[in-house]
């Protein structure tokens, strides 16, 4: 199979740039990386706290197993983000459970915000929020957790979620509404120090 350049393949999905990838094309597997591999990264560090290094191994770990089995993938039958979300969350489980500790961003882990025209009073609310949801998030039972970001910072529908945690998508309306209680109530108490209005 000859190589397609990047420009025509940016409009195939995720599902057709992993077949060609396994077919032999390695623009496919560079553009599926482009795409897929800064949110697997994200997702990966807010699973395990803002640990930026032990993100990056996850990430890695994961697109590898992406590469491992794209020769068997069979095209319809999963997302490959579902496939992806599903394996990252499971590596960060791992780490977490050997670990056996929990993990709390520091200030200097928190990404500074893109906005360059934030003032640097601006950029340190940002960042103490950021912080602040992080730990908070941190403090939620690990399922709870992912169901939470799955769907409110990673913003995937709820049969997604389903799917990539391995329960119902009534289980998934439970767990973020729980989820989004505890934060909720574990946050009030700082809206004044985060610089929130009651209004």
């Amino acid at each position: 199979m000859t190589d397609m350049p990047l420009d025509a393949l940016s409009t195939l999905s995720d599902d057709a740039l992993l077949v060609l990838f396994s077919n032999g094309d390695p623009a496919a597997a560079q553009l599926l990386t482009r795409r897929l591999a800064p949110r697997v990264l994200a997702h990966a560090a807010r699973l395990l706290g803002g640990d930026r290094a032990e993100a990056e191994d996850v990430a890695q770990e994961a697109m590898l197993r992406l590469w491992r089995i794209a020769p068997e993938w069979r095209q319809g039958e999963a997302q490959v983000t579902t496939w992806l979300y599903r394996v990252t969350a499971n590596l960060c489980t791992d780490r977490l459970r050997r670990s056996g500790r929990r993990r709390y961003a520091t200030l200097d882990q928190v990404p500074e915000p893109e906005d360059d025209a934030a003032t640097p009073a601006e950029a340190m609310e940002a960042r103490e929020r950021e912080e602040a949801l992080q730990q908070a998030l941190d403090e939620l039972p690990e399922r709870q957790r992912q169901a939470v970001v799955l769907r409110h910072i990673e913003g995937l529908g709820n049969p997604e979620i389903a799917e990539i945690m391995d329960i119902s998508t009534e289980a998934v309306e439970s767990l973020t509404a729980r989820g989004k209680r505890a934060l909720a109530k574990a946050l009030a108490g700082r809206r004044d120090e985060l610089g929130y209005d009651d209004g």
